[in-house]
């Protein structure tokens, strides 16, 4: 499989790695459709690949937690290019803080960009992937299958967003479409400096060691070969794997190393 010529529906893709995804998959020849709350960046964004890779592109301003604006997007890229392809649902927020400090504000404000973003993105993408066999990918974390201490909302999200994503994998077993999860390790992007606060301010500094992580840019070339390869689940790093195994197989012994690992990030919140 190709995925020049494909239409590519990606969302959160100003910064991090839906941007990342956006350069790679043009320069495999495929056009975009790209979804963000930063219009002006976006539309930066898309000159600068529609002139470096002589794709076609359009940008939608678009907040994934307005259902809306998912379904304006979607309409947008059916309108314009007549089909979608395939659908990334990378848009995300994370948060940090303790669950006993949080505003309850905050654990909505994730659900509703991390799990209903990706509901109604996937919703009106649906009848139009259909058609064409295409793809329904969703970014999600570790943190979807292993909760993290800090992060019960991120962690939340994730967990709904994979639970919703192997339902409808199997519902739609039969069909042709393909229906994926990648989970990229801790990757280098402005996530954790966007990371909400316990009263839903952005951090604005990161807690860990970015020059450690995954680039968004191999993050990206991992997902478009996801894409190709039809792939069911993508589990980017050794210590992803792991961290999936080991809590299955011994979690309270998971318990214990998340527990110590989390100690050792930058002004930690549990000691």
């Amino acid at each position: 499989m190709s995925l020049r010529d494909k239409i590519v529906v990606i969302t959160g893709a100003s910064s991090g790695i839906g941007k990342a995804l956006a350069e790679e998959l043009a320069k495999r020849g495929a056009n975009l459709v790209l979804g963000a709350r930063q219009y002006v960046t976006l539309c930066e964004i898309t000159a600068e690949l529609v002139q470096k890779y002589h794709i076609k592109a359009l940008a939608v301003q678009a907040d994934v937690s307005v259902e809306e604006d998912c379904k304006t997007l979607i309409n947008q890229a059916t309108l314009t290019f007549g089909k979608i392809d395939v659908l990334i649902n990378n848009a995300g927020l994370s948060m940090r803080a303790l669950f006993k400090d949080l505003d309850l504000a905050v654990l909505k404000n994730l659900m509703d960009v991390n799990f209903w973003g990706t509901v109604y993105c996937t919703k009106y993408a649906l009848p139009e992937i259909l058609k064409t066999n295409g793809s329904v990918v969703a970014v999600s974390s570790i943190a979807g299958y292993r909760g993290l201490p800090g992060r019960t909302g991120y962690s939340s999200s994730k967990f709904a967003m994979n639970g919703f994503m192997e339902s409808l994998r199997t519902e739609l077993l039969k069909t042709g479409v393909h229906v994926m999860v990648a989970c990229p390790g801790f990757t280098t992007s402005n996530i954790r400096v966007a990371a909400l606060s316990q009263d839903g301010k952005a951090h604005g500094e990161t807690s860990m060691e970015e020059g450690k992580m995954m680039s968004a840019e191999e993050v990206a070339q991992r997902i478009c070969e996801g894409i190709v390869q039809r792939k069911r689940t993508l589990i980017m790093t050794g210590q992803g794997k792991l961290a999936v195994w080991v809590n299955k197989l011994f979690p309270a012994f998971a318990d214990k190393k998340v527990f110590e690992l989390f100690t050792k990030e930058k002004n930690p919140l549990i000691k």
